[in-house]
C-alpha cells in the first residue's frame, strides 16, 4: 500500500522532475480543478502502476513514478477533451496500458545511450487517442472548459468562484499572466489561479527550478519580441510551457546548476522556439497539437550532444547521482569536486614502505626537466636530515640502500632491465643512465617506472601480475645515480625513460616538525618526508562495514532513552549505504581501504544516523596522536533550513554558507586497554569558524565503535553500541 501510494504521488511530481510530497499535493489539487480530468489522470496512474506491477517491472521505478507520469498527462489531456462515460474509461484503461508500453520501449532504446524518454510516451499516447477518436462515435467532446466559473463552483462554491475571479482580474503584466497560464497548461489547466498554485509549489520544491522556469520563459518572451515573432504563439494553448520544462531539465535536473547551465538555457531557448514554430505548422495539417514535442526534441538532442565532449566537461557537469533536487545537485557536485575532484582514476601509492624524503621533485634541480620533469627522487633521511650513517663513502652507509621497493598499484610488469652494476659513491653510469628499472602497466596509457634499483635485486618478470604494495626489487645505485636513491615517475608509454605525465599520489602522509598531515591526492614536493598510510587494526575494523550487517545503538538524550538499528545495504550500482529502520534515513559511504568517507545523507537532521554521518565524515584508518584531518560537508547537510533558502537561489553563482569537519586522534586514558578515541567537530555558519558547532567523541575498541558522545548547544546525547 505504501509503495502504491508513493507511486501515485511521485507520478504527479515527476512531471516537474521532483519527488516532493508537498508539491505533489498541490499538483494533485490543481488537476481536480476539472473534476473529471483529475479523476481520469488519477485512474490513468493507477491503471499504469498496477499493470507495471502485475507485469513484473522494476518496483523501485514504479514507486518513483517513472512509468506513471506519462499516463497521468494522457489521462488529464483526454479527460479535458472528452465527456466521461463507460466508453471513455475503457479507452482510458487501454491507452494507459499502451503509454506504459511506450515508456518501457523508449526506456530500452534511449536508455542504451544514457538518455531519458521524458514525455515522449505521453505524446504518442495522446496523439493516438485524438486520431483514433475521429472514428469513435461514443466519445463525445467535452464542453466543460467553456464554463470555468461553473467548474470552480462545483469544486468550492462561491468562495472558490470569488477567489478564481479575483486572481484572474489581478493587474499583472501580460507576460507574467502568460507565464502562470503556461505553468498551468502543463497539467491541461488554462487559468492563472492554477498557474500561481503550481508556481508556489515549484518554489517550495526548488528555488533553482523556480528561477530556471522564469529564465526559460522570459528568454523566450523577449526572443519573440526581438525577432518579431507572433507573441500570441506563447498564449495559444499556452504552449510556452515547453520553455519552462526545457529550462528546468537542462538547467538543473540533468545538468548540475551553474552559471554555464543557465547560459545553456538561454542558448537553447531559440532552438525550442524554432522547433515549436516549425512543428506546430506541420502538425496543423493533421489537426494535432505539438504539446511538449519541442521540449523533448531539444533536451534529448542537447543531452546527447554533450556526451561527445572531449573537454570542458566540468562547465556543464551531468548529474551522475539523481537526487531530484537542483539544489542538492549543486551542493553535492561542488562538495564532491572539492573532496574527490582531483582523485585519479587509479589510486597510486608511494613505491616504498616507511618514511622517505623527496630529494628531487617535479621540475628538479638536476635531471627532472623538459619531457621528464614530472618525476621524483626519494631517499631515507634521519631526524637531522642526513641520508647516511657513518662516513657516507660506501653504499651500505646509506639508509635507503637495499630497502624494498613496491608496486604503486595493481598492474602487469611491462619492462624489466637488470644486471647493471651499482656505482661507487660519487660515480655515475651515463651509458645506462636509468640503471636497473621496472615499468608496470596499470591501465591503457598509464605506466609507472621505478629506476636505479640494486643489481640482481628485481623480483618480478615481464608479463607477471603484481598487487599494490608487492615488492618488485630493492633500492640501489645503478645508472645516473651518484648516491643510492630511487627514481619514480608516471608515463604513457611502456619503454624505460619514456616522457613523463603529471599524475598524483593518493592517500599519503607528510611529516613535518613531528606532525603528520594527510593528503588525499597530491604531488609530493622537495624536502617533504612522506609515507603511505599504515592502517591501525582497531580503526580499520571499526570502519569496515559489510552489506547485510546490522548495527544497533541505544541512546540517552537528557534522560530519554531510545534504540536505533541500522542495516548496511548495497544498491544495484554497488553503492553502499546505511539505512535506519526507525527513521528510514540513509547515508552513503565509500571505503577506499585506508580512508573511510561519507558522501551523502538523506533524511531528518536529528537522527543518530545523521550525527554519525557528521562525526565520521572522513576517517583515516591509521593512528597518529598528532594527526588532524579536515574536510567540508556538502550544504545538503546544513542543519538550518531557513539559512539555506537564500543560498539556494545563489548557488549557481556563488556560495556564502560554510561548513567544516575536523578530526583529532587521541589515546584512551588507560594505556593498557586497546582503545582509541576520536574527537571530531562539525561547524556550520557564514564563516569557516562557524556559528553553530557540534562536538563528538567516538570510542573505538576491539568490538568496533562502542560509544558516541554528542554535544550540541546544551543538549548531550550518549549512544552505546549494543548487540
Amino acid at each position: 500500500m505504501r509503495n502504491g501510494l508513493s507511486g501515485i504521488i511521485n507520478s504527479y511530481t515527476q512531471v516537474f522532475f521532483s519527488k516532493n510530497i508537498v508539491f505533489a499535493i498541490i499538483l494533485f489539487i490543481v488537476t481536480f480543478f476539472d473534476l473529471y480530468a483529475g479523476l481520469a489522470g488519477l485512474l490513468a496512474v493507477i491503471f499504469t502502476n498496477l499493470a507495471a506491477t502485475i507485469i513484473g517491472l522494476n518496483t523501485e521505478k514504479v514507486r518513483e513514478g517513472v512509468y506513471g507520469f506519462n499516463s497521468l498527462l494522457v489521462g488529464l489531456g483526454i479527460g479535458i477533451y472528452y465527456q466521461p462515460g463507460v466508453e471513455f474509461y475503457i479507452v482510458l484503461f487501454f491507452i494507459s496500458l499502451l503509454t506504459l508500453f511506450f515508456s518501457v520501449g523508449l526506456e530500452g532504446v534511449l536508455g542504451k545511450y544514457g538518455l531519458p524518454f521524458l514525455s515522449i510516451p505521453f505524446l504518442f499516447g495522446i496523439w493516438m487517442v485524438i486520431i483514433a477518436s475521429t472514428g469513435y462515435s461514443a466519445l463525445d467532446i467535452s464542453e466543460r472548459g467553456i464554463y470555468n466559473l461553473n467548474d470552480m463552483y462545483a469544486i468550492g462554491g462561491f468562495a472558490m468562484v470569488n477567489l478564481y475571479d479575483w486572481f484572474n482580474n489581478l493587474q499583472v503584466p501580460e507576460s507574467l499572466r502568460i507565464y502562470f497560464k503556461s505553468l498551468s497548461a502543463i497539467l491541461f489547466q488554462y487559468h492563472m489561479f492554477a498557474g500561481l498554485l503550481i508556481a508556489i509549489g515549484l518554489l517550495f520544491y526548488s528555488r533553482i527550478a523556480f528561477l530556471l522556469s522564469l529564465i526559460g520563459f522570459y528568454a523566450a518572451y523577449y526572443f519573440y519580441q526581438f525577432i518579431g515573432a507572433d507573441i500570441s504563439e506563447l498564449s495559444y494553448s499556452y504552449i510556452g510551457f515547453n520553455y519552462i520544462l526545457t529550462a528546468i531539465a537542462a538547467g538543473g535536473f540533468f545538468i548540475v546548476p551553474s552559471r554555464y547551465s543557465i547560459l545553456s538555457v538561454v542558448i537553447l531557448t531559440p532552438l525550442v522556439a524554432i522547433t515549436l514554430s516549425s512543428t506546430a505548422y506541420l502538425f496543423s495539417f493533421v489537426h494535432l497539437s505539438v504539446f511538449s514535442l519541442p521540449f523533448n526534441i531539444v533536451v534529448i538532442l542537447f543531452l546527447y550532444v554533450i556526451k561527445f565532449r572531449e573537454r570542458n566537461i566540468e562547465r556543464l557537469a551531468p548529474v551522475t547521482f539523481q537526487q531530484y533536487s537542483p539544489e542538492k545537485h549543486a551542493y553535492s557536485q561542488k562538495n564532491y569536486m572539492l573532496r574527490f575532484g582531483n582523485l585519479p582514476w587509479i589510486a597510486m601509492k608511494l613505491p616504498f614502505w616507511g618514511e622517505w624524503k623527496v630529494t628531487q621533485a617535479h621540475n628538479g634541480e638536476y635531471t627532472h626537466k623538459g619531457d621528464w620533469k614530472h618525476a621524483w627522487d626519494f631517499e631515507i633521511a634521519d631526524e637531522e636530515g642526513k641520508v647516511y650513517d657513518g662516513t657516507g663513502t660506501t653504499l651500505k652507509d646509506y639508509y635507503c640502500y637495499n630497502k624494498p621497493v613496491a608496486s604503486p598499484a595493481d598492474g602487469i610488469i611491462e619492462t624489466v632491465e637488470d644486471g647493471i652494476d651499482d656505482n661507487l659513491i660519487g660515480d655515475m653510469n651515463l651509458e645506462k643512465n636509468w640503471g636497473n628499472s621496472v615499468v608496470i602497466e596499470h591501465a591503457e596509457k598509464l605506466y609507472s617506472q621505478i629506476s636505479h634499483l640494486k643489481k640482481d635485486s628485481i623480483t618480478v618478470a615481464v608479463g607477471q601480475p603484481v598487487k599494490q604494495g608487492e615488492v618488485i626489487g630493492y633500492c640501489g645505485n645503478s645508472g645516473r645515480s651518484p648516491i643510492p636513491h630511487i627514481h619514480f615517475q608516471f608515463q604513457e608509454a611502456p619503454s624505460i625513460g619514456s616522457k613523463t605525465v603529471d599524475y598524483p599520489v593518493s592517500s599519503y602522509f607528510i611529516q613535518k616538525d613531528n606532525k603528520h598531515t594527510f593528503k588525499t591526492s597530491d604531488k609530493p614536493v622537495l624536502d617533504e618526508k612522506v609515507s603511505n598510510i599504515q592502517n591501525n587494526e582497531l580503526v580499520q575494523n571499526a570502519y569496515h562495514f559489510v552489506p547485510g550487517e546490522t548495527i544497533r545503538f541505544e541512546t540517552n538524550e537528557q534522560g530519554k532513552e531510545d534504540q536505533h538499528e541500522w542495516e548496511v545495504k548495497s544498491d544495484i550500482y554497488n553503492n553502499t549505504f546505511f539505512e535506519c529502520r526507525q527513521s528510514s534515513a540513509k547515508v552513503w559511504f565509500k571505503d577506499l581501504g585506508d580512508v573511510f568517507y561519507f558522501t551523502h545523507y538523506e533524511g531528518r537532521k536529528n537522527t543518530l544516523l545523521y550525527y554519525f554521518y557528521l562525526s565520521s565524515f572522513k576517517v583515516v584508518k591509521a593512528f597518529y596522536p598528532d594527526l588532524v584531518v579536515h574536510d567540508k560537508y556538502p550544504l545538503t547537510s546544513y542543519p538550518n533550513r531557513k539559512a539555506l533558502i537564500l543560498q539556494d537561489f545563489c548557488i549557481p553563482f556563488f556560495k556564502f554558507l560554510k561548513t567544516s569537519y575536523q578530526l583529532n586522534f587521541t589515546k584512551a586514558s588507560d594505556q593498557s586497554s586497546k582503545e582509541i578515541i576520536l574527537h571530531t567537530k562539525a561547524r556550520f555558519g557564514k564563516a569557516d569558524n562557524g556559528v553553530n558547532s557540534i562536538d563528538f567523541i567516538i570510542n573505538i575498541t576491539e568490538e568496533g565503535i562502542s560509544r558516541i558522545d554528542i554535544k550540541k548547544d546544551k543538549t548531550k546525547i550518549t549512544a552505546i553500541r549494543i548487540k
